[in-house]
C-alpha cells in the first residue's frame, strides 16, 4: 500500500509539473504554478500540524485523567511538543514565503511592478 501511494505521488508530481517544464511562455506559468504549490503546501503542513497537536493533546489530557499527579510533568511535555510540531508549521510557512517572493526559477517577484 505505501509503494502503491509513494508511485502514486510521484505520478501526480510529474504530471503537475510537465506543464511547467515545457511551457512556452516560462515566467507566467511558473508564478501560477508556485503559487499553486505553494497554496498546497501550506494547507498540507497546517492540516498535519493541526492533526498532530489535537493527538497531542488528546493524548496529555487522557494522561492527566489517568494521574492527576503526573499533571505537571504531561504539560510540560505537552508544550515543549506543541512548540516542535508548530515549528515545522514555520517552517512550511518561511519555505512557502520563499517560492512566493524569490522564485529561483524565474528571479523573484517583486511588488507593485
Amino acid at each position: 500500500m505505501r509503494k502503491m501511494l509513494i508511485v502514486l505521488s510521484a505520478a501526480l508530481a510529474m504530471v503537475a509539473f510537465a506543464s511547467t517544464a515545457f511551457a512556452a511562455e516560462g515566467a507566467a506559468t511558473v508564478i501560477a504554478a508556485t503559487s499553486w504549490a505553494a497554496a498546497l503546501g501550506m494547507a498540507l503542513a497546517a492540516a498535519g500540524c493541526g492533526i498532530a497537536q489535537g493527538m497531542g493533546l488528546k493524548a496529555a489530557c487522557e494522561g492527566t485523567a489517568r494521574n492527576p499527579e503526573a499533571g505537571g510533568k504531561l504539560t510540560v511535555t505537552l508544550i515543549l511538543g506543541l512548540a516542535f510540531i508548530e515549528s515545522l508549521a514555520i517552517y512550511a510557512l518561511v519555505v512557502n514565503l520563499i517560492l512566493i517572493f524569490a522564485n529561483p526559477w524565474v528571479g523573484g517577484v517583486t511588488l507593485g511592478g
